[in-house]
């Protein structure tokens, strides 16, 4: 058996515990990984108890990854956990120290997922905020330019990694020119390739050498009117033009900017280049039809998924006080978002 799993994919569970029928199929399916939402959270002890079951299930030391970027995305939150201040407010709170504030901020994050068992986080966010950019993403951005959105994502980046916990770089190759949400809609941005190139695509290659990343459900009209998650030509963009040689795994294929069977999204990410689909609802039925047409990870995928879990590391214990009060010194302390 792998240390990296068989199937292409990561999926969720239902609840707070895998239930019996979950766990045959997590068994039988081998995934690269799990991701876990709300629903499966309720305590720390609860989530440390359900990381070892998902692990056990698969009979490997598999990444199990959440979104737990602060703000309105955060999975683990009060009373148990910290609440924190969206990115885009504290990185305007904290002004020139803005590098240091999220080196801390993530650094925390990094601890409180790992003393749970959650070894992945899907941030950060390094699409670049523009004046179309959907309300849904805007306050989760970093900055509205390309070159302070790199150079904060590395940071960000370089704060899990020493915090023992994957970052996984959002979304490829650009959320920010997105009018609409893709939880509900499949937005289409309409700009040229050489004002993308230049813009958006220019804050993902300074981090093309990330572990992991996601991508955008997004239309770029100028390659293709698929969206780039199911698209060959932008899956070449992200290749090729910003250069990402990590493993790349879908957004999260339940999310209504995609259309036809989960299966039939789950192929046609796989068939246009993605390595692993990503799946978080939870559905049984839903899983194993995504298990049944994304299939076994290829000798590349695996050598990119074996290259990024060689990545996680036991970190150095920290002062956890002592970062909290230099976090808060330099954000203004935390507010709820």
């Amino acid at each position: 058996m792998s240390e990296a799993g068989r199937s292409a994919c990561i999926f969720g569970c239902s609840g707070p515990r895998p239930t019996e029928a979950e766990r045959r199929f997590f068994r039988e399916a081998d995934p690269f990984g799990f991701i876990l939402f709300a629903r499966n959270i309720q305590d720390p002890a609860q989530v440390f108890a359900l990381t070892a079951e998902l692990r056990e299930s698969v009979g490997h030391d598999a990444p199990i990854f959440v979104d737990q970027e602060g703000g309105r995305v955060q999975r683990l939150r009060a009373p148990h956990w910290r609440e924190w201040m969206p990115p885009l407010q504290a990185v305007e709170a904290a002004g020139d120290l803005a590098p240091r504030m999220l080196w801390l901020r993530y650094r925390l994050i990094a601890a409180e997922l790992r003393a749970v068992g959650i070894d992945g986080n899907c941030a950060p966010v390094a699409d670049v905020l523009t004046a179309a950019t959907h309300p849904f993403l805007a306050n989760r951005c970093l900055s509205g330019d390309a070159a302070t959105v790199a150079k904060l994502g590395r940071v960000v980046a370089e704060a899990h990694l020493a915090g023992g916990v994957l970052p996984v770089i959002k979304h490829l190759p650009g959320h920010g020119r997105a009018a609409a949400d893709t939880h509900h809609d499949l937005p289409t941005v309409s700009a040229d390739r050489e004002t993308l190139s230049a813009s958006d695509f220019a804050a993902f290659r300074p981090l093309a050498d990330l572990p992991l990343a996601m991508t955008a459900h997004v239309v770029f009209a100028a390659w293709d009117e698929r969206p780039a998650t199911c698209s060959p030509a932008m899956i070449e963009v992200i290749r090729s033009d910003i250069g990402f040689g990590g493993l790349l795994m879908s957004d999260d294929l339940s999310m209504q900017a995609l259309s036809g069977s989960i299966g039939t999204r789950a192929g046609a990410a796989i068939a246009a280049g993605c390595d692993i689909a990503l799946h978080c609802n939870g559905g049984l039925a839903e899983m194993e039809a995504v298990a049944a047409t994304a299939g076994d990870m290829g000798p590349k995928t695996l050598e990119r998924a074996r290259r990024a879990l060689a990545l996680r590391r036991t970190p150095l214990p920290i002062d956890r006080a002592a970062l909290e009060a230099e976090h808060d010194a330099l954000s203004g302390g935390h507010v709820h978002g």
